[in-house]
């Protein structure tokens, strides 16, 4: 019954327009000022119609007849729906312009979505699928209930959406965000050309690149920092070239210009190209752990920790042996099986110990000498053997007396010494810290000299 009345309206409401719309479209134009002037189209008519209304009677009187057949249109195709005589599956766009513009947006809305639900995590929830929850019917789900209850005039879509794809995207979302918060990051390094600046040395003149070395994942707080410049950079790629050709074959390097090499534009494309390269060095498993690639970044600042050391300027030292140190533990060498790597690693701890110590920070004197020991302590079978490393028991003896001074518990070392003392060991007649460091020779990676 409610559907006869409204088709009943609609139809009354269509034959007086038609009515209206015939009589003005066979009015003569007598006048001949009318005949000469352009006749204006009616804006609100079809193509079919074109007069000139008067006092805009028909403009107003159309709009309105047009205006009510739209709400009935629409009121009646909803009436349709909720008494089954028409199927959903009916429905087209040329039958329903208003739905097609809604299809269209939820097509733009779920490509958006898209890309933003897409989560490539190991620590997804396994209850439920993300590769289905990001596809087309999610997406829609969730536009549909954003438009019922966003303010709208007007209920737009004539089919019922449910609300429960929205509440399980919402739930997913939320599991989601739990996993990957509760697990870190994978840790990887950043590098970044933070300036560049022309050097000026007698007849030389270069650019030296500052490099910062940024360990991401999570917040770095002491990041490292290198200065090089194109030569270096040159000569790190051309060792590698020779040693690990099959590797680099595809690793690109920036070629050298014979002009404008100091303009602006060329030093900042070429810091832009010094990121690239090292990420990509990096990026290889084979490269980042050559001793080729870890030395670029640590070798020169522990050889002038060094120098300063052996000259006494210990505090100078400092600086390059702590950026030198951070250098390690970001490229991870003391992970290393290398035994010159290894080497390094310990050196700069003792070297740090031994200008800490010189300059009475005792606490982080002793904070590095237990570092070292982590790496030197032996095992008891190597203790009854003695297979120990030469400078443990200097090493020992330093802790001892740093642990006496700071008052830090010392009976682990001294029972540990002592060990050694019983084992036949003279442990009085054993070289000094200060001693080996100075003496020791930081020499390049065996392989290079190998080839040299």
């Amino acid at each position: 019954m409610a559907t006869c009345c409204l088709v009943s309206k609609m139809l009354l409401i269509h034959t007086s327009r038609e009515t209206l719309l015939g009589r003005s479209a066979k009015r003569p134009n007598s006048s001949a000022s009318s005949r000469e002037a352009p006749l204006p189209t009616c804006s609100c008519v079809g193509k079919d119609f074109c007069f000139f209304p008067p006092e805009n009677a028909c403009s107003i009187v159309q709009c309105w007849a047009e205006e009510m057949a739209t709400k009935i249109l629409d009121k009646l195709r909803r009436t349709l729906f909720k008494e089954g005589v028409v199927p959903a599956d009916s429905e087209s766009t040329e039958d329903f312009p208003e739905s097609s513009e809604l299809e269209d947006d939820t097509d733009c809305i779920s490509a958006r979505l898209g890309g933003t639900l897409r989560f490539e995590a190991e620590g997804v929830a396994d209850s439920e699928d993300l590769g289905e929850m990001s596809g087309g019917d999610s997406d829609s789900d969730f536009f549909g209930d954003s438009l019922e209850n966003g303010p709208c005039s007007t209920d737009v879509s004539p089919v019922g959406l449910s609300a429960s794809g929205s509440s399980m995207l919402t739930r997913q979302l939320q599991e989601t965000w739990r996993s990957l918060s509760t697990r870190s990051l994978p840790d990887k390094l950043v590098f970044e050309v933070t300036n560049a600046s022309v050097v000026q040395e007698g007849s030389s003149k270069y650019v030296l690149y500052t490099i910062h070395v940024i360990q991401s994942g999570s917040f770095d707080k002491t990041p490292a920092v290198i200065t090089r410049r194109y030569t270096d950079f040159e000569r790190l790629h051309s060792r590698l070239r020779r040693h690990h050709g099959d590797e680099m074959d595809g690793v690109c390097f920036p070629r050298k210009k014979l002009r404008r090499n100091f303009v602006a534009e060329t030093i900042a494309k070429r810091s832009r190209a010094f990121e690239q390269y090292l990420t990509h060095l990096y990026s290889l498993p084979d490269l980042r752990r050559s001793p080729i690639f870890l030395q670029f970044f640590y070798l020169g600042d522990l050889r002038i920790g060094q120098v300063l050391l052996r000259s006494g300027q210990y505090r100078e030292a400092l600086g390059s042996l702590l950026n030198a140190l951070r250098l390690q533990e970001k490229l991870g060498c003391q992970q290393l099986p290398d035994p010159q790597q290894r080497t390094h690693w310990l050196f700069n701890l003792l070297a740090l110990v031994t200008c800490f110590q010189e300059v009475e920070q005792l606490g982080e004197a002793q904070e590095h000498c237990d570092r070292a020991l982590q790496d030197l302590t032996p095992s008891q079978d190597a203790l009854q053997k003695q297979q120990f490393h030469p400078l443990l028991v200097p090493l020992l003896q330093a802790n001892v007396r740093l642990s006496w001074k700071i008052s830090k518990d010392k009976r682990r070392w001294e029972a540990l010494l002592q060990h050694i003392q019983d084992c036949g060991i003279d442990v009085g007649n054993q070289p000094s810290l200060k001693e080996y460091l100075t003496k020791q020779v930081l020499e390049e990676s065996e392989v290079e000299s190998k080839h040299s």
